[in-house]
């Protein structure tokens, strides 16, 4: 999994794991800066590192490092959890059709990094989240499976991200088991 910040997503998927009817295994956890997903990683066992941008003299260099350092975890599936860098040519070279990511709108509505903002700010009636297989554009890979949320007339980002949330995660883990189930 790739984390920048909490880690509830990967909290979250830590504990569907441990049911072995579940059919994954989080294999390895790696941020882009030392963030508290990577604490929860440690907690459950599950090794951790972090591949910093700055450790690098630019984004080629830093994303070929990010490759490598995945690739060491062989992981079937690259999950982004709140990672929230872009990824780029080696690093989807290496795993292309197997990195997803979850977005806190209803794509294509609202891509980028201030998605309940900007819905927010429009006026949008509805937000939810959307899963999907990265690809080279920002947010704009094949989608998985979305789940709507209503926005409320007394919403403000804070209240809008917390019902995304609740309604992202079991959206992100239902989904990952279908993908990974015996038989698929």
């Amino acid at each position: 999994m790739l984390v920048s910040g909490t880690g509830s997503n990967l909290a979250a998927l830590i504990e569907a794991c441990e049911d072995p009817s579940y059919g994954a295994e989080v294999v390895g956890v790696v941020a882009d800066k030392d963030c508290s997903g990577l604490e929860r990683a440690r907690a459950a066992g599950i090794p951790t590192e972090v591949v910093a941008l700055t450790d690098h003299p630019d984004r080629a260099a830093w994303d070929e490092a990010l490759a490598r350092s995945v690739s060491g975890y062989a992981p079937d599936l690259v999950v982004c959890a709140g990672f929230m860098r872009l990824l780029g040519d080696a690093f989807l070279a290496r795993f292309g059709g197997r990195v997803l990511n979850t977005h806190p709108s209803l794509l294509p509505d609202f891509p980028g990094a201030h998605a309940v903002r900007d819905a927010l700010a429009a006026g949008a009636r509805r937000a939810g989240a959307t899963l999907f297989w990265v690809d080279a554009g920002v947010d704009t890979g094949q989608i998985i499976a979305q789940v709507e949320v209503p926005v409320r007339p007394d919403d403000d980002e804070a209240s809008l991200t917390a019902r995304i949330k609740a309604a992202e995660t079991p959206q992100l883990i239902e989904q990952i088991h279908l993908l990974v189930a015996p038989g698929r």
